[in-house]
């Protein structure tokens, strides 16, 4: 029986993971700043919707007020026109009557007997005084009004009012029980049958118990009512409880003065609302006589203070504050829901996708139960076992994979004891080679694990091992190859090149280090022409004593990226040919070219030249075309096949560091470095030599020019070609030159 053991296949904490809820940073940032946006939002609304209703409950206690406020005005202006009344029938008293009839003691003293029954019944009348004609005081009920005569504007017929009508007073203040009173009197005229003065009849009468009589039934001391004049002083309405900071706490004090801003309001209307900051104040203008002459117009200003308002809308605020933490909570749930949705969402597509890509992929993939019988494969498994991905099907995996009974034993006791086995298996005779991984898939349920089978061809990979052992035996010859980069730094070596450069395994070194003597000084103009050329040669390590030196070839071959820059150069060290200079046959075409083709291919060599090199060089011209040759050619290739065998010829005898050039049909250019202008004509003189020797010197003409210091190659090219113009005119040895040959 085999043991069951816990699943040691790694793929089951990773599924776990990507289909479980895992809050990111980002997400985490997204929730915390929504919920920072309810939280403040919510803020934001209650105080507005508070604000709202507080300002609401201001305007309906405003506009009740205001409702109140229009009823005092006119119970006021009611009460001082039935005070006018009054007074007119205290002006017809019989008693008045009589004792104008006959002004006695008696009749005087009964009079004010019945005048202080009157005053002590009625609470707004304060006193009752009699005036003679004159506008003297004669006697009165005891107060403390003045006793001064009346003013003139008041007497006899510069009044304006007629005999029957009642003069209202502005409102003054009167000292009584050591406060001020505030107070208005009313006059009215004693008059004859005949019309004439008998005197004057004044009653005082107290604004505050009039207010005291109209004002309980309509308001409480949480919204007082002030009575003030036009001029904004204050007449009647002092509160008891604690005043506000700019209304007046005295009589006679000035609201102009406390509370400019309110007062400006009032003085520019007759009625209206004013918010503050401490307090709603609402105003009414209120006349109180209807006579045009007697305009006695007055403020009647209450107000009610916000914390009154706001302590009348607590119990509404409680109720908006709870409803705002409710509503906040459920926003907040609904925002953690729709995140948490969104994340099984997006867990549970990730991990059908996931789920997909692990068994769609490049990799074949096959799911076996727990009896090795395959459930599913994807298509790479099937292409991999060459069998149809529908038959696969409930097929024994060890039918699938082509297993002897002794592995397949060994696999499932090790997928079984260890959770894995692994090996490389071979399917088919095309010799393709497979690397088989059997795991333990994560558990279904109870019993024995499923599996899971991964099949990958490393044919591929076994061709690569193998080339690069194929390739270590190649590299491993007589001949020195080392491998380098762009720059001469080695890179690799075989054995050949380690030994004879002694570096023992030591690859921190470059060509142009190991080989100073032969390379060092010459490294620009190398890599120039490999960059040009692909590759250069030339013989290094020559002992010099010798006649016949024994010298290695070294040919630098370099390799072209895509981007067409070398990116390495293979470096190789053979044993040159030991043979005279010149032995060569004719028809020998030299391993390495040095012809080039284009004018920039020479322009980047005559950079690459250093300046001592370049100071001291000199520019050949040389015309191959004999004159009158192609006159009597029938085809212009002979003329191409004349100028190959006197480039063959060149080749064969220039030194190795001079430069050749295609410039035209008929035309060469021979670049001398280290080349004064002595040597240039010495050279150009051997090589006609060696051409006529040959057959080929006819009509050869050469121009020669040194080089001037600062010159362009252009300049320098411009020049050779007017030497070439003189040596054509010259019969001697049809060489010329454009400037005089310096002496060695």
């Amino acid at each position: 029986m085999l043991k069951k053991n816990p699943s040691l296949h790694p793929l089951a904490p990773l599924r776990s993971l990507t289909q479980g809820l895992h809050w990111s940073h980002q997400r985490m940032l997204a929730v915390a700043s929504q919920l920072s946006m309810l939280v403040i939002g919510m803020i934001i609304l209650t105080n507005l919707i508070i604000t709202l209703g507080e300002r609401r409950l201001q305007e309906e206690w405003a506009t009740q007020r205001y409702s109140e406020l229009q009823t005092i005005g006119t119970l006021i202006t009611d009460k001082v026109a039935f005070q006018q009344f009054r007074t007119q029938l205290f002006a017809k008293d019989e008693l008045l009557k009589q004792y104008l009839k006959n002004p006695t003691a008696s009749s005087q003293q009964k009079l004010q007997e019945s005048w202080q029954e009157l005053v002590q019944h009625i609470p707004e009348l304060l006193g009752i005084a009699l005036f003679d004609p004159q506008g003297n005081y004669k006697f009165a009920t005891p107060s403390n009004f003045s006793q001064d005569a009346l003013p003139a504007a008041l007497l006899g017929s510069s009044r304006n009012l007629g005999g029957k009508e009642v003069f209202t007073s502005p409102l003054e203040f009167v000292p009584l029980n050591g406060m001020l009173e505030p107070y208005m009197y009313q006059m009215t005229w004693l008059e004859k049958t005949d019309q004439s003065s008998l005197g004057y009849l004044i009653t005082y009468n107290s604004i505050v118990q009039m207010l005291e009589a109209i004002k309980p039934a309509f308001s409480s001391n949480k919204s007082p009512m002030l009575v003030l004049d036009t001029q904004g002083l204050l007449y009647a309405g002092v509160s008891e409880l604690a005043p506000l900071t700019h209304i007046p706490d005295t009589l006679g004090a000035s609201l102009r003065q406390t509370y400019p801003a309110l007062w400006r309001e009032m003085s520019m209307s007759n009625f209206g609302q004013f918010h503050g900051e401490d307090a709603t104040f609402v105003y009414l203008k209120v006349e109180l006589t209807n006579q045009p002459e007697l305009r006695r117009e007055y403020f009647l200003l209450s107000y009610i203070r916000n914390t009154d308002i706001a302590s009348k809308f607590s119990q509404w605020q409680n109720i908006v504050i709870v409803a705002a933490l409710i509503l906040t909570l459920l926003a907040a749930w609904v925002i953690l829901l729709s995140h948490m949705y969104r994340l099984q969402y997006r867990s549970r597509q990730y991990s059908i996708d996931v789920a997909n890509a692990l068994f769609n992929s490049d990799i074949g993939f096959i799911l076996a139960n727990e009896q090795a019988r395959i459930i599913s494969a994807n298509p790479k498994a099937a292409e991999a076992t060459q069998v149809p991905q529908d038959e696969l099907t409930d097929r024994s995996l060890q039918r699938a994979l082509n297993l002897d009974d002794l592995t397949y034993t060994q696999m499932l006791d090790e997928v079984h004891r260890q959770g894995e086995w692994q090996g490389k298996l071979s399917l088919n005779d095309k010799g393709s080679r497979l690397s088989v991984c059997v795991r333990q898939a994560p558990r279904l349920g109870r019993g024995l694990p499923h599996m899971l089978v991964s099949l990958e061809d490393i044919s591929a990979m076994l061709d690569c091992q193998n080339q690069a052992f194929l390739s270590d035996l190649l590299c491993d010859t007589t001949v020195a190859t080392a491998l380098t980069d762009a720059n001469g730094k080695l890179i690799k070596i075989n054995p050949v090149f380690d030994q004879l450069m002694q570096l023992n395994g030591d690859l921190n070194h470059d060509l142009a280090s190991l080989l100073a003597n032969d390379l060092g000084n010459q490294w620009q103009r190398i890599t120039a022409q490999i960059s040009m050329q692909g590759q250069w040669q030339g013989q290094i390590l020559c002992s010099p004593n010798l006649r016949h030196s024994n010298c290695l070839q070294a040919t630098l071959k370099g390799h072209v990226a895509a981007d067409g820059e070398i990116d390495y150069i293979i470096c190789t060290l053979e044993q040159a040919a030991d043979s005279l200079r010149g032995a060569e046959p004719r028809s020998f075409v030299p391993h390495r070219s040095t012809i080039l083709q284009h004018l920039s291919d020479l322009e980047r060599y005559f950079a690459s030249l250093s300046p001592q090199s370049r100071n001291h060089s000199s520019l050949l011209v040389m015309d191959i075309n004999p004159e009158g040759l192609l006159s009597h050619m029938s085809d212009i290739d002979q003329l191409e096949t004349r100028q190959q065998e006197v480039e063959v010829q060149l080749l064969l005898e220039i030194p190795t560091h001079y430069q050749i050039l295609h410039w035209q049909l008929g035309k060469l250019l021979l670049l001398l470095p280290d080349t004064d202008a002595t040597a240039a004509h010495h050279f150009a003189l051997n090589t006609i030599e060696k051409l006529n020797s040959n057959g080929l010197g006819e009509g050869i003409s050469i121009g020669i020019a040194s080089y001037q210091e600062g010159q362009s190659l252009e300049q320098y090219l411009s020049n050779a070609e007017l030497a070439l113009k003189r040596a054509k005119q010259n019969n001697d040895q049809n060489i010329g030159q454009a400037f005089t040959r310096h002496q060695p």
